[in-house]
């Protein structure tokens, strides 16, 4: 979607779309709405719609990174901790790795 083409009030629409679905569980649509939106949010020239536009950015911004700081932990948290876990780790594992851990 080329956003030149797009109205204000319908970039800004989009934008609230893409924040209230990062709340869903896809925190993948927030990291979309900071890179579409942020040339319209930070470098265009000021409109009615420019400031929700930048609220709903930095506030994706902040999910992406709340979101990016779990999934590390947890990825950490989980690696090394696996094999201390037994059969609880085996049971939430996708690929169960074989050998001594």
């Amino acid at each position: 979607m080329d956003l030149r083409r797009v109205n204000n009030e319908n970039k800004l629409t989009l934008c609230r779309k893409y924040y209230i679905g990062g709340f869903a569980v896809l925190p993948f649509l927030w990291f979309i709405n900071c890179v579409w939106f942020f040339k319209e949010a930070f470098r265009k020239p000021a409109y009615e719609q420019q400031k929700q536009i930048k609220t709903y950015v930095i506030r994706s911004f902040i999910g992406v990174l709340l979101w990016t700081g779990a999934i590390v932990t947890w990825v950490t948290v989980f690696q090394l901790n696996r094999a201390d876990w037994g059969a609880t780790a085996d049971y939430i594992s996708f690929i169960i790795p074989s050998g001594i851990p």
